[in-house]
């Protein structure tokens, strides 16, 4: 951000009463692509404010609807009610300056830049898997929350026309299952969804597992939380090949994880799941997204190979998925 609209911000605060010295200070924070996200200290206390933008910070053009800031403050209400420790504390929520704050992760590591240094945390994994297990099994045909996520409008923003439909205009052989993918996505409605759930958006300290920036949050389909997950552990594993690290072991733990957390509607998230994934691979390289740190084009050449060769011809499952992952992957030199 400018420091204009750094200034802009702040004086926002000072007027909202949000900010209660002269000396306060806002230091703008890095990660992510849709919000301005400033460290605010203000004497003693030190809490986090974000606004969504109406312009993602991405080359291409893309637009989106600022009240999901309000769905992100309604999501961590929500999870909060029965894993307060699964997310940041809310501070104060001001809807007319269209923003919030929330509690300060002092000390706490990104779980994103643990794995892009080849950090293996099985305990991260399962514990990732489990709460997103949890969260899907507590909202699963919640009246409630589908009328409180009723967000899907905004999922489709920043999730299916981004991913799916972009991804489906480049590569003319899959373009009708990606297109299927997003109608369907776009007609289910089973629980309360993340929609960024990945380790970028997971904070870890003494073992407290913290979720972050869940904005697309919206009551949808199961299976997109899932395979977005999975696919940001694919894609790592990816990231240091030809090493081997212990990727396999990790997205075998996440599954169990979730298994045991959601054993009701793990077998119908996964049929879904085993067809999206590939998707949603292909997505991080040929989006309106791509991952920053694929910069060989030998490897996105690799995922787009697989990838597609996945969506045409699906596996059984995601543990066959997975297998086939890393046999493939270690014929990469």
């Amino acid at each position: 951000m400018t420091t204009s609209e750094q200034d802009s911000l702040e004086a926002l605060l000072r007027q909202r009463g949000h900010l209660r010295t002269e000396q306060a200070t806002l230091t703008p924070l890095t990660g992510g692509v849709s919000s301005e996200i400033y460290l605010v200290e203000d004497g003693e206390r030190r809490f986090v404010v974000k606004r969504a933008l109406a312009k993602l910070k991405v080359q291409a053009d893309w637009f989106a609807d600022t009240s999901r800031n309000r769905t992100e403050q309604a999501y961590m209400r929500a999870v909060a009610a029965f894993r307060p420790d699964a997310v940041p504390g809310l501070l104060f929520c001001d809807e007319e300056a269209g923003c919030f704050g929330m509690e300060f992760l002092d000390g706490f590591q990104n779980w994103k830049s643990d794995l892009l240094a080849g950090q293996i945390h099985l305990s991260l994994a399962r514990q990732a898997g489990a709460l997103l297990g949890e969260i899907h099994a507590r909202t699963w045909g919640d009246t409630t929350a589908q009328r409180d996520f009723a967000t899907l409008e905004n999922f489709d923003q920043l999730r299916l026309d981004p991913y799916l439909r972009t991804t489906a205009a480049r590569h003319a052989e899959v373009e009708d299952a990606l297109l299927a993918e997003a109608k369907r996505l776009r007609g289910s409605a089973q629980c309360l969804v993340h929609g960024d759930f990945s380790p970028k958006n997971m904070m870890h300290r003494d073992g407290r597992l913290v979720v972050l920036d869940c904005e697309v949050a919206c009551y949808g389909d199961a299976a997109f939380d899932l395979s977005f997950f999975l696919n940001h552990l694919f894609l790592k594993s990816l990231y240091h090949a030809p090493a081997q690290l212990a990727f396999p072991a990790m997205i075998d733990t996440a599954l169990h994880g979730y298994r045991g957390a959601n054993r009701l509607h793990t077998a119908e998230v996964e049929a879904a799941a085993v067809k999206l994934l590939p998707m949603l691979m292909l997505a991080r390289v040929d989006g309106k997204s791509p991952v920053e740190y694929l910069t060989s084009e030998t490897k996105r050449d690799f995922l787009r190979g697989f990838a597609k060769n996945a969506i045409l011809h699906p596996t059984v499952d995601l543990d066959a998925l997975s297998g086939a992952w890393f046999t493939t992957l270690s014929t990469l030199s």
